[in-house]
């Protein structure tokens, strides 16, 4: 008699929701979590939490989370990325499996990430991204000189809405109550921005550090994929949480930018935005075949034993 096999039936790529109509980022703390059926359980002192693994795109997992094998496997057979945090969601540790089945994006973004000339188109395009007018024509100097003048008038800017007084960036990952409240604020939120932009990024199937404008760091492609929008996300919020008073300005920061990142839809944003810099269609779902590569340009096909016939003069 055949032992019949427990838990649920891992789910078919096409049956799972697509990333950029997932929830963006859960973090948590403190917690235990587990699995019941196709949900993620979380447990703490105050109760449990049940959330379909299947709706959820990113899950950080800060400082006292104990999680177990069968929530894990959950987690990425339904194509979430966990990763791991430390306090106050600041610093990165590790991150989980993805939902890319073929690496195409990833062949693509190494194409274009290894000649000169395709990967300054593509940091141009970049900068297009932010700025309102024509880059196409500038070198990466004067490009970058425009860019720092841009990002000292944002903190400038928002400094006088909210009456806060600014200086500079600087903070200390090792200590983030070290910071002044405007520099913990602005951590924080580039801390759930990089969360987020890193799990898209590993789920399509590229490489977080084949970056365009960033370069030699591991989360290169990450940097310059949040580059994109601080200015119009993470930059305003951390300073009007920095304006009000907060015991907590971690946690006030995590949840205004949640909020932010869905009413922007910023999930389906940078789906289409790696899709366009990486001149891919608009599909984020492929069908899971393994090639073998032929240096006549062709594929061939796996799972196939090849050999030679030898003629013989016997």
């Amino acid at each position: 008699m055949q032992k019949q096999k427990s838990g649920i039936i891992k789910p078919e790529l096409a049956a799972l929701p697509r990333i950029k109509d997932r929830i963006t980022f859960l973090y948590v703390e403190r917690c235990k979590i587990n699995r019941q059926d196709g949900s993620i359980v979380f447990v703490d002192e105050k109760g449990s939490v049940h959330v379909p693994a299947a709706t959820i795109n990113t899950i950080l997992l800060g400082p006292g989370t104990d999680i177990t094998h069968r929530a894990v496997e959950l987690i990425g057979n339904c194509g979430a990325s966990i990763v791991w945090v430390g306090e106050e969601g600041v610093r990165y540790y590790a991150h989980g499996r993805s939902l890319a089945k073929s690496s195409r994006m990833l062949i693509s973004q190494a194409k274009l990430v290894t000649n000169t000339r395709s990967r300054l188109a593509v940091a141009r395009k970049m900068y297009q991204m932010r700025f309102d007018e024509d880059v196409s024509n500038l070198t990466m100097q004067q490009i970058r000189g425009r860019e720092g003048s841009r990002v000292r008038k944002e903190y400038s800017k928002n400094s006088k809405k909210y009456n806060i007084k600014w200086e500079k960036r600087e903070y200390d990952s090792k200590d983030f109550e070290g910071g002044t409240p405007v520099n913990q604020a602005l951590s924080a939120a580039h801390a759930c921005l990089y969360g987020l932009v890193h799990s898209v990024i590993v789920a399509l199937g590229c490489s977080p550090g084949l970056g365009f404008i960033h370069t030699g760091h591991e989360r290169s492609f990450v940097f310059d994929i949040a580059d994109l929008y601080k200015a119009e996300i993470t930059i305003p919020i951390a300073f009007e949480v920095a304006s009000e008073d907060t015991d907590d300005i971690a946690a006030v920061v995590r949840r205004r930018t949640r909020d932010r990142f869905k009413d922007t839809k910023l999930l389906t944003r940078i789906v289409s935005d790696i899709n366009h810099l990486l001149d891919n269609d608009d599909s984020d779902l492929e069908i899971d075949i393994v090639y073998l590569w032929d240096d006549k340009g062709s594929l061939e096909a796996s799972g196939t034993q090849y050999f030679e016939f030898k003629s013989s003069n016997a």
